[in-house]
């Protein structure tokens, strides 16, 4: 009887509002601005909407436009991993990955865990848990020989977040390599087939995931800041819709319903493949 290779686990997250409660420029980047959030974000709507542009790139430009009038805000990659240090967790996020890996390896498993964010990867990697990742698909600049960001190279909106399931799925994880996404895989031969997918969001930017997981198999989990009336609501209505299989606080402690439910997860799929490796 042939052995089947170890098959992978990939859990993929949000990170705004999902493993970090508020979004990530409001620790730092906006304080030194001396902005608010409300104020950056109502005027990079408006930017958006003036121009009919896509909303990730009008505040990815915004943010180079407003660093521009300040004589002492950096946009540079060092600057960024600076802002990223300083982005605060939910509770449990700190020992979350290790814990997880431990269990998933005990049922005879691979783990992997991914970002699939609209913030900045140079933030995320600045961040204390980013070396758990395999990759963090994120919003990103292009930077000249000085490393200073001078225009977004990389936009992850809504929809678009959708491709970088599909890349988990093949190992096509350069995001440049649009032909090794698009190459036709047998599902036998997928790196981390949908069913052994698990995606973790917070809101509406999510739902094109949300959905695609789910309706693949996957699983869909909705998490929402604790003690939040509106938050919940819109997790209770993720739901409703059809959008994800269960909504929890974004509690990430040993012995959390979410914890508790990521190994339940866990232990479905290691019985899945069991069974497979008995019936040969």
């Amino acid at each position: 009887m042939a052995i089947e290779k170890k098959p992978r686990i990939a859990i993929a997250y949000d990170f705004d509002g999902t493993l970090s409660p508020n979004n990530m420029q409001e620790y730092d980047f906006f304080p030194e601005l001396g902005m608010s959030p409300m104020k950056f974000w109502g005027k990079a709507k408006q930017m958006a909407k003036d121009q009919n542009a896509d909303e990730i790139l009008a505040y990815m430009t915004l943010m180079l436009v407003e660093a521009d009038k300040s004589e002492t805000v950096k946009v540079t990659k060092d600057a960024f991993f600076k802002y990223g240090q300083n982005i605060r967790l939910f509770n449990g996020v700190d020992t979350w990955f290790d814990r997880i890996n431990d269990y998933v390896i005990l049922k005879g498993l691979i783990p992997e865990h991914y970002i699939i964010s609209s913030g900045i990867r140079e933030m995320i990697l600045g961040s204390p848990i980013s070396p758990n990742f395999i990759e963090i698909f994120a919003s990103s600049f292009m930077y000249d020989k000085y490393n200073v960001a001078r225009w977004p190279g990389m936009a992850v909106n809504y929809t678009t977040k959708t491709q970088f399931l599909f890349r988990i799925s093949k190992g096509a994880l350069k995001v440049w390599d649009h032909n090794a996404v698009n190459k036709y895989i047998p599902h036998n031969e997928l790196e981390v087939p949908f069913e052994n997918m698990i995606y973790i969001g917070d809101g509406e930017t999510d739902i094109p995931c949300m959905r695609v997981v789910k309706i693949k198999g996957g699983h869909s989990i909705a998490v929402y800041k604790p003690r939040s009336r509106k938050r919940k609501a819109i997790a209770d209505s993720l739901i409703e819709n059809l959008r994800v299989d269960i909504a929890f606080p974004a509690d990430y402690l040993e012995g959390s319903k979410l914890d508790s439910y990521i190994k339940e997860i866990i232990d479905r799929i290691s019985i899945r493949y069991q069974d497979r490796q008995i019936k040969g």
